[in-house]
Parts: C-alpha cells; structure tokens; sequence
C-alpha cells in the first residue's frame, strides 16, 4: 500500500479503559434510533468482504461464523458485506440477485439473532459494480482486445515520422505498438485504451457509449429495492445502500462524473440516481425497515469529490428521509497501484485507500482519527439543514475516550470500528465489563486488508494462530491460519 511522505511507524494511542459505571452513563453505551430500529448502544462494525462465501455467492457455515462470532461481542449493530444486487458471476462475493439466495441469508440472521442474544442488530450492505478485468499481457491486449482504426494509424505515423503504419496490416501495427516503450503508447492509445493495457480493461459510468452502461438508471432502481426486499423478508433489520469506494453508485456520486444524460455533471445530476434508488428502496420495503446509505467524504483523487460534495449529499440524502449516514473516505480505482499481469486492480492501494484504511505507517497526522474533521463538517451541514438522521463516522477507531470525546462533542452520533472489531470482537463487551485491560489491540499494520487484496479469507494476525490443532477450529483453505477469533467465555453473558 502507498503511504503518505515521510511516514514513519506511529505509537498506537494511549489507553485508559472505562470502569463499569463510566461505561455505564457513556454516550457511546447509549441507545439511538435509526429510523424504526433502535441500537442499544452506539457502537457498529461497518461491512468487511471475508471472502467466505461460495463461488456462486451463496452463505456457508464459515461465513455464518464469522458474523455470529462479530454478533457475541454484543455492539450495536453489524453490516453484512458487500452483496451484489445482480445475479451474475462474481466470485466468492455473497449476493442477493436472486430469491434462491433467501435460504441462506435467513439461516445467517437467524444465528446471528442467537449469538447476540437479540441485542445486535443486523444490516446488510447492498452494492453493484461495473466490469473489472485483470491486467493482460501486452501482446494479448494489442491483438485480441485492441480495436485498431486510422486514429491509431495516423498517431502512430506522425510519431514514428513515417507513413508507412498508414497502408500497414493490422498484424503489422500491431507489432509496431508492441515494439514501442511508454511514449510511443501514451500518444498512440486513447486514455482508456492506455488505462487498460497498463491496469486491466475497467468500465466506468460515463461510458454512455455502451447500452448496459447508459441504461443503469433505468435498471438499478428496481434492482435495489427487490434486493432491499430480499433482505426485508430474510430478517435484515434494515439495509445499507454503498454508495462508497470504488464501486457503480459511488461512480455516479463522483465529480468526474460528466455523464450528459441528467445523471451527472452537477450536485444534481450526481444526486439524481441515488436519491431515485433510495425511492424505490423505501418504497418496496416500507417505513418499518431501516435504509440509510454510506459514502464518501472525500474520494481523494484527482478531480473527485470532495467534503463541499459531501455536505450537499448528506443534506439530500436526510432530506430524503434517510435513517442513518455512513462515512468513509477514499478507496477509488483512480489512483490504485497498478497489478501485476494477471491481478486486477486493487482500489485501496493508492493515497485514496491509505486514507480509506490508514495505518501505522503515517505522517505527522496519524491513522487515529484521521477522517473525524471531514466526517464532523458533513454532520454538522446535516443539522445545520434541520435534520437530525444518526451519523455513523469510522477510520482508526479504536480507544474509550477517543471515541466517546468525538460523541460528546457532537462529531458523528455512531462509532464505526472494522479493524479493532475484528483485532477483538468483544472488545464492546469488555469496554462494558470494566476488563478493558484484556482487549486485544489492533496493530493497525492492515495484515488483513493484505489477504483482502489477494483475495483470501480475511483474518486478524493476532489470533489467526491461535489453537490451531484444536479440532473444532475452522481453518483456513491453506490449513494456516483460523477463521474466527478464539471465544471468550465471560463476554456472552454481560450487559
């Protein structure tokens, strides 16, 4: 992963963990009410991909452990991954595109139900995205993928200084590209042409030119609200719709957005199709069932978005009737680090993922709150416009006092923790229980989001080797390493 300049390795913060009566009359340990749910306190683990569910998207007993295990530590709430809305191949992501994923969804909210003791409750965050493909190697690219025209034959003639790539066969030309370095490349190919022989072909919203692409708004809106209604009829408690990081809604969110339909190259226009999925959502599911969203503060890139954007998105979106706001920050295709042959690109490997997922190797700000200033200046437009819908903020969250001082001074209303939840899934419970002393800490060095990036099961470094000839352990595929934390025998029965 990038990092910023002249990062050095940073002291994990300082610790001074509640007893049981500060715990008790905190904000964090607090209730709050999402539109017709209620938390029974103000702690959340926003969506994390495990990577554990089949190759057809379908829940297994693995990935029922890994939310049941998150749902024991007792928070407030869990977010269920990433789900794609569409029914069609995507790997080992869960997806919702399809009534025969139900079986499995409701056996997933069942256990957690159990786990949590009915206190959890459970979200389940609803996505789609556009084409990726992985890096080719160059010859591939300029002779099968490479849609060669008299644009290229002139580029290429004019840079060469000879009119012989003029009359040349398109094998010809093609093997004059693939002689060429870098310059010759990035004067011949078009921007998207360059982008994908260098990072892999990737579909992006403004290309209007292809029908599947100019026609998503009128396709996603009913493919959110019957994926909302999926969820709605498997027990979710409500649904969060992504419109962050790298992915189709967070695309038409995006100030490089231009599209020149009415879905774009304005506040409006970007706002259009989101505010018309989250209509149809609301209206398939109705006034009992959560729907908030989450999006970004700032993608970071170049020419995108930023914390101005972000102000009028959050205002629109309460205004719509909303019943919660998650922030995140960056994560964006545009500045990723470019794979090797075979690999895709990877959105979280540029200075916009640092920031989405900062570590301990930082600048003088440091990965502990990093965002909070972003995130507090969009709740405060938000209640400025006379709205008062909850405001979920996240990003190197991970001590008592750190997080209760941003509740009381009004920077968000819910504490979003992924990474310290998963260093410790009963780190709530133990905040609670006045045994603050025995959680585990995360190291912040993103061991996790680097299995992430390879795409396997995601797990934490400081227990991943624990018990692991204990035969009731779950292992990963490689044997290596375990797939939930190890249990804590006092967390289940406090608070």
């Amino acid at each position: 992963m990038w990092k910023p300049p002249g990062a050095k390795r940073r002291p994990l913060l300082p610790v001074d963990w509640p007893t049981v009566d500060e715990a008790a009359q905190s904000t964090l340990f607090s209730p709050i009410r999402l539109g017709p749910v209620t938390l029974a306190q103000r702690t959340w683990v926003p969506a994390m991909v495990p990577w554990r569910a089949t190759e057809d998207g379908e829940v297994t007993d693995d990935l029922i452990d890994w939310y049941a295990r998150f749902a024991a530590g007792r928070p407030g709430a869990v977010v269920v991954e990433a789900t794609g809305i569409r029914d069609i191949p995507s790997g080992p992501l869960l997806r919702i595109g399809h009534d025969r994923y139900l079986s499995g969804l409701t056996r997933l909210v069942d256990a957690v139900r159990e786990a949590g003791g009915g206190e959890t409750r459970l979200f389940i965050q609803l996505i789609d995205f556009l084409a990726v493909k992985r890096r080719p190697p160059a010859e591939k690219y300029v002779r099968r993928f490479l849609r060669l025209d008299e644009g290229h034959r002139r580029r290429l003639a004019e840079h060469l200084g000879t009119e012989a790539p003029l009359s040349a066969s398109d094998d010809d030309l093609a093997t004059l590209l693939l002689a060429g370095d870098d310059a010759l490349h990035e004067v011949v190919l078009t921007r998207s042409e360059l982008s994908a022989l260098r990072y892999g072909y990737r579909e992006s919203v403004t290309d209007l030119h292809r029908p599947h692409v100019r026609d998503l708004p009128q396709r996603l809106p009913a493919l959110f609200a019957q994926a909302a209604q999926r969820a709605q009829t498997a027990g979710f408690d409500g649904v969060e719709l992504h419109y962050a990081h790298a992915y189709t809604m967070a695309g038409f969110l995006s100030r490089l957005n231009v599209r020149t339909d009415g879905y774009g190259g304005s506040i409006g226009g970007r706002l259009r199709l989101p505010l018309e999925v989250y209509g149809a959502v609301r209206a398939a599911v109705g006034d009992t069932f959560a729907v908030g969203c989450r999006f970004l503060v700032d993608e970071v890139v170049e020419g995108g978005s930023r914390v101005e954007d972000a102000c009028a998105y959050g205002v629109a979106f309460a205004q719509a009737g909303m019943d919660f706001l998650s922030l995140s920050k960056g994560g964006k295709f545009e500045d990723a680090k470019q794979p090797k042959v075979g690999q895709a690109v990877y959105p979280y490997t540029g200075p916009s993922g640092y920031e989405c997922m900062p570590t301990v190797f930082s600048d003088e700000t440091g990965p502990f709150s990093r965002n909070i200033a972003a995130m507090a200046q969009v709740r405060r437009a938000v209640r400025q416009a006379g709205e008062e819908t909850p405001v979920v903020v996240a990003g190197g969250l991970c001590e008592f006092r750190q997080v209760e001082s941003i509740l009381v001074a009004g920077q968000g209303d819910i504490i979003g923790a992924a990474r310290q939840s998963l260093a410790d899934p009963d780190w709530f419970a133990k905040m609670r229980a006045g045994r603050g002393p025995e959680i585990r800490r995360c190291l912040y060095t993103n061991y996790c989001e680097a299995l992430d990036n390879r795409h396997q099961e995601v797990t934490c470094q400081l227990w991943d080797k624990v018990q692991l000839t204990d035969p009731s352990v779950r292992r990963s595929r490689d044997g290596r390493r375990r797939l939930t934390a190890p249990a804590d025998e006092a967390a289940p029965d406090e608070g």
